[in-house]
């Protein structure tokens, strides 16, 4: 804050308190913030701040609060850090293990073989486990493991609707493009 602000919100503040100047010449006594002044001096400095338009062209002007209204995560700080930076690969295990539950399902569809998909659900059930008895501390981790058999069963039917949706798209007719016939005059 400048010193003509300072001094103004000092000004305001001990009218306010109730003092009188001092009658000495260009002697100011010191102001002694309190409870009941303090609250004073905050608020004029900041209404002066807003009329001088300090507080304008501020990023986010006009738009809601991000994230205001969503369910509490108290994970936030370190998933918007992961996000912002773009980092994969990087986090405590609670975090990457469900990120990675969240894609599971997809990772598997690629896969052509049952005993792979099985290789790798019983590789992230081992891995949920192994962080449930971390020791180092960290966000408590939340994800599930998953019964081997129903993600396998699930795999094969989602396998299955690919390929009948394959099926019909190959075996949908293709109709020849339309051709325009049209008559040609004759300007004789």
């Amino acid at each position: 804050m400048s010193d003509a602000m300072s001094d103004a919100a000092r000004y305001r503040a001990r009218q306010a308190a109730g003092e009188t100047e001092s009658s000495d010449a260009g002697v100011e006594p010191p102001m002694v913030l309190n409870a009941q002044n303090k609250a004073e001096f905050v608020e004029t400095a900041i209404q002066i701040a807003i009329r001088q338009g300090a507080f304008d062209d501020l990023p986010g002007a006009g738009k809601p609060i991000e994230g205001l209204g969503t369910h509490h995560d108290p994970d936030w700080w370190i998933r918007r850090k992961i996000e912002t930076e773009n980092l994969t690969g990087l986090g405590p295990p609670a975090i990457m293990l469900r990120t990675e539950d969240r894609e599971l399902d997809a990772s598997l569809d690629e896969l052509g073989r049952e005993d792979d998909v099985r290789a790798v659900v019983d590789d992230f059930n081992r891995r949920v486990i192994e962080a449930r008895r971390q020791l180092s501390g960290g966000p408590p981790v939340v994800t599930k493991t998953r019964n081997v058999d129903a993600e396998v069963a699930a795999w094969r039917q989602r396998r299955q609707v690919a390929k009948k949706a394959d099926a019909a798209a190959e075996s949908a007719p293709t109709r020849p493009p339309r051709r325009r016939w049209r008559r040609r005059r004759s300007d004789g």
